[in-house]
């Protein structure tokens, strides 16, 4: 007979036995093996739709030398165009199944006319095309409102102020694609974009992708900032949060959901220090708004696709637990992607791994075919555009480039020639009477005024109507206004990062017509860094800066031309919001037309180094850092 010491031994060893026994399977039981899903990811598309030219992997730029504009660097290949980046795409889809085609915003918005003069409709029929599936709003998708960015996701003909149908709307018929216009095929996404009305995002958060059964989320986002950079009307009715603070408070609900892998699109850049390399992180990207961002980071993000600052670079940037997070950011103009490849562990649901190449969209690869469904498209509504894209409206005698690599002090002579025009179309007494005027150097867009001919074969030197909207293409109205020296002083302090209210990593420096001229000295504080500003008048030059800083008459009123962006405090410029006396004028384009007129064949071409009255330099710098990078775009590296 057992003894109960004897009879409890035996029960647990025939428990431990069975137990035992059970658990043998699963120990012999192979793990699930990981698996690889591609994410193809490009920001700041802006409509264009044709290729932008020539682009080069190392310097990331165009590959068109200022001082032989038709030579392009050796290195630099045909790149872009709809076409050929649908094609790309297309290609790494094919290398792996598992995909998700996504975008970190700015895909409409300061588009060139093929898109723009279609409302974008183009771009986002396009885009459906080609594949894309996430993409996070920018700032430009704002630029016409949140009621047409609903339009554009949801479809339907834009309208005129009576009612009826824009002629330049729901195209489809002439261009083979669904009339009415359909609308994204893809959602935009804006988890950090509240309507004040009713409290709840304008659009969806996230979206969610399954790949083989685990789950990954795409957030995405525009900046915080936005309301700084969009005229008012455009942002109204709408709060834009923090973007790392809207992150995290995301990811509770997505692990509620068994979520375990989270890609951010966020509409928010940096730059590299001392490198292009589009594969490199130079710097870390330090001092950047996106590094801020990614330091604040829940430790459950695994990927940040990030934009807005048209540079391409390839980072790992520590989050808010220390551990690296890859960032990548595509350039602009879909002249590159990036490339990623994240692995998943199916029993975590965890990305374990990420690789990321950034790639140039080369037209002179014949691994790459172009989408003939998408040339089709953008040849039609380039085909409705040409008649007023060729156009020739003037002539110029060598290119007037948009840089901020220009100079250190700021100069862009794309910005000079666009301010001279908004002075003459306001200088008459009837049309403003304006002295003088400012252009805001993030209204110029790339490449500025180039000297090689187009596709179109205008012929070298000449002007057409379609690349002067892609130079300037929001579409603003001239405003002059009444503003003291003492208000001028103000507005030209108000330019650096973190003065007067601008914002902290936002360096703005305004572009004035060629009879102002003003010095700059950013080793100096907040409201001492403005100096001998001038104005040549009829009767020779006034000063209303002196050498010192200080202001002969403060209270003196000058009529001062801007657009109706800066007129409302756009680019952090508060202090136009002082101005008196307002009177609208014409579109800008319209002004830029009519100013080049006077350079058109058989008059001289406009020419920015003989022509003295042109003021060039307008802008002097003092005790730059050296050595400079040029113009400095965020908080000054010696103030």
């Amino acid at each position: 007979m057992f003894k109960r010491h004897d009879l409890a031994i035996a029960l647990a060893t025939t428990v431990a036995c069975a137990a035992a026994a059970f658990a043998m399977p699963q120990a012999h039981a192979q793990a699930a093996p990981t698996f690889n899903v591609k994410i193809i990811g490009f920001n700041d598309f802006h409509g264009t739709l044709l290729s932008p030219g020539n682009f080069n992997a190392t310097t990331q730029g165009t590959g068109n030398s200022a001082a032989t504009p038709t030579a392009p660097a050796a290195s630099a290949v045909a790149a872009g165009g709809a076409d050929y980046l649908a094609g790309f795409v297309a290609r790494l889809k094919a290398q792996n199944p598992l995909n998700a085609v996504v975008g970190a915003g700015d895909f409409i918005g300061a588009s060139p006319l093929v898109s723009a003069l279609f409302h974008d409709e183009p771009t986002v029929e396009v885009m459906n095309r080609l594949g894309l599936e996430f993409n996070a709003v920018g700032n430009h998708e704002f630029d016409k409102g949140s009621a047409e960015l609903l339009r554009l996701q949801r479809g339907g003909c834009a309208t005129l102020s009576g009612g009826a149908t824009d002629p330049n709307s729901c195209k489809g018929a002439s261009v083979g694609t669904p009339t009415p216009f359909e609308g994204g095929k893809f959602k935009w996404l804006s988890a950090n974009v509240f309507s004040t009305a009713t409290g709840k995002t304008l659009l969806p958060p996230y979206g969610i992708k399954a790949f083989n059964g685990v789950k990954v989320a795409f957030i995405g986002m525009t900046l915080r900032d936005t309301p700084t950079i969009v005229t008012p009307t455009g942002v109204a009715g709408l709060e834009f949060r923090d973007e790392a603070d809207t992150v995290n408070a995301l990811v509770p609900r997505l692990r509620a959901q068994g979520v375990e892998s989270i890609v951010v699109l966020v509409h928010q850049g940096g730059f590299q220090s001392g490198s292009n390399d589009i594969n490199g992180c130079a710097g870390n990207l330090a001092g950047s708004a996106i590094a801020e961002v990614v330091a604040r980071l829940d430790n459950a993000v695994d990927l940040v696709i990030s934009g807005h600052t048209h540079t391409a670079y390839n980072c790992k940037l520590p989050n808010a637990a220390g551990r690296l997070v890859p960032v990548t950011q595509a350039g602009a103009f879909g002249r590159v992607v990036s490339d990623i490849d994240l692995t998943l562990d199916p029993s975590t649901r965890h990305v374990v791994a990420v690789t990321a190449t950034n790639r140039v969209v080369d037209r002179t690869d014949p691994a790459t075919t172009p989408s003939a469904a998408v040339a089709g498209i953008v040849t039609a509504y380039n085909n409705l555009v040409s008649p007023i894209a060729n156009t020739v409206i003037g002539s110029i005698t060598q290119a007037l480039v948009q840089a901020n690599s220009f100079d250190a002090a700021c100069n862009m002579p794309a910005g000079d020639l666009i301010a001279d025009a908004q002075l003459a179309a306001t200088a008459p007494a009837p049309f403003g009477g304006a002295q003088f005027a400012f252009m805001n150097r993030g209204g110029v867009r790339s490449p500025g005024f180039t000297f090689p001919s187009s596709p179109a074969g205008e012929g070298d030197g000449n002007i057409t109507y379609g690349e002067a909207f892609t130079t300037q293409p929001f579409g603003n109205a001239l405003v002059t206004i009444t503003l003291t020296a003492k208000n001028i002083k103000d507005t030209l302090e108000q330019q650096f990062a973190g003065c007067r209210g601008q914002a902290a990593t936002a360096t703005r420096i305004l572009i004035p017509s060629a009879n102002f001229r003003y010095t700059w000295d950013g080793s100096q504080a907040c409201d001492a860094r403005i100096r001998n500003v001038t104005l040549a008048t009829g009767a020779g030059t006034e000063t209303l800066v002196d050498a010192a800083g200080n202001l002969p008459d403060p209270l003196k009123t000058y009529r001062v031309t801007i657009n109706n962006f800066l007129s409302t405090g756009g680019d952090g410029f508060s202090t136009f919001l002082a101005g008196t006396n307002l009177l609208g004028g014409a579109q800008d384009i319209d002004a830029l037309v009519a100013y080049l007129a006077n350079y058109k064949t058989p008059s001289p071409a406009y020419n920015s180094v003989a022509m003295t009255s042109l003021g060039a330099p307008r802008i002097a710098r003092v005790n730059a850092p050296v050595p400079t990078t040029g113009c400095p775009t965020g908080a000054l590296a010696n103030p």
